[in-house]
């Protein structure tokens, strides 16, 4: 599983976030482009279902 666009709070930024009612403070990941944000979306989808072949095989080959 992929946390491409999931937020990475640190512990400064979680206990920033029990006084910031507003949201103001969460940052997630940006692109500069809706194309590059498409791709970038697109690639991470494709190399886990990648992963999820290679964890299928590797599973089939132990047996």
């Amino acid at each position: 599983m992929s946390d491409f666009l999931f937020a990475r709070p640190t512990f400064v930024s979680g206990m920033g976030a029990v006084i910031d009612l507003g949201g103001t403070l969460e940052m997630f990941n940006e692109s500069s482009s809706p194309e590059e944000a498409d791709f970038l979306a697109l690639k991470n989808d494709w190399c886990a279902v990648g992963q999820d072949i290679r964890n299928a095989m590797a599973q089939f080959v132990s047996f």
